[in-house]
């Protein structure tokens, strides 16, 4: 009979306390879009968790370090009444015993921006604010680290999300976590910019745990990006509107070149728009890499403008 191992014994400290989120992050609002969002990086099991939040029309906040995560909920709550982010972020640390070991930076609808690091924070902390974002980060390689990421905001070009992936990049190349890499996450909130216009996270990718979270943040968010462009060119093919789906569904394939799934969508594309050439050849191609795909093009009615065609027997056989 097998003995259960014996269950090892732990101290129990008579003032229990959370590890602190030592982490890098940017906050920021896109005045163009409108956007708002949190990217942020860690030594720290799902960072994604604790740190960003974020309401499309109201703000974005990211706490940190000894982080309180009451500061989200109250902050977007005090920035919904119509207080700034230097208003908000006072009423936040002003009636905290522990402010001096919390690190927080805010940007609101407007732009107004704030960031706050506690004089209890672990070195290197600090933070730097620029125009509507803010950059920010605790127990860091060092200062270098929150100017890149803010560099690498203000150099790039793109969407919010992508600017922020090139502003924690950035930060990374820097030095990052003095402690190394563990999670990323990306929040982008817009109205009416989530999953079937339902709410407001128009994109939500979090690595959880990965020995390089910021290059498979940046994997995930390009896997994101072509469902979306896959996404509007869907909303084109409810319509009818082949010629306006064909350059997304065209886009998103480019993107990566190996996906059957998108090829196969393309060629459907194709033929209803009109293009059987441009049809047939996206659909040997797509079944030349998958057969499975035989099957289905032979009973697809998107495919019926092509019986006719010579080559459709030799694309597609005899299955229809």
């Amino acid at each position: 009979m097998l003995a259960l191992p014996r269950a090892p014994a732990f101290a129990t400290p008579t003032t229990p306390a959370a590890p602190p989120v030592a982490t890098f992050s940017i906050v920021a609002h896109d005045s163009a879009s409108g956007d708002l969002g949190v990217a942020v990086a860690s030594r720290f099991l799902a960072v994604g968790h604790v740190v960003p939040w974020a309401r499309a029309g109201v703000g974005a906040i990211a706490t940190q370090a000894l982080a309180n995560t009451t500061y989200g909920p109250r902050g977007l709550a005090l920035l919904e009444q119509g207080k700034s982010a230097s208003e908000v972020l006072a009423l936040l640390t002003e009636s905290d015993p522990d402010r001096e070991r919390r690190q927080v930076g805010i940007v609101d609808a407007r732009g107004g921006v704030a960031t706050f690091t506690g004089s209890g924070c672990q070195a290197w902390a600090g933070g730097r604010a620029g125009a509507r974002f803010v950059a920010q980060g605790n127990i860091l390689t060092g200062e270098q680290v929150v100017e890149a990421i803010a560099r690498g905001f203000e150099e790039s070009e793109g969407s919010l999300a992508e600017r922020l992936l090139a502003a924690l990049r950035a930060g990374e190349a820097a030095g990052g976590d003095s402690r190394g890499k563990q999670s990323a996450a990306l929040l982008v909130v817009r109205a009416r910019g989530g999953y079937s216009e339902m709410n407001d996270r128009y994109i939500d990718l979090r690595v959880d745990d990965h020995a390089d979270p910021v290059a498979e943040l940046t994997r995930v968010f390009g896997v994101w990006r072509r469902l979306n462009v896959m996404t509007a060119a869907f909303q084109h093919y409810q319509r009818e509107e082949w010629a306006k789906g064909i350059p997304l569904v065209e886009q998103a394939l480019a993107a990566d070149t190996a996906d059957s799934g998108v090829r196969y969508n393309l060629a459907c594309f194709y033929a209803r728009g009109g293009r059987p050439d441009d049809a047939l050849r996206e659909l040997e191609a797509t079944i030349a890499r998958d057969a499975s795909y035989r099957k289905l093009a032979a009973g697809d009615a998107d495919f019926a403008t092509l019986h006719e065609s010579p080559r459709w027997k030799a694309v597609v056989g005899e299955e229809r």
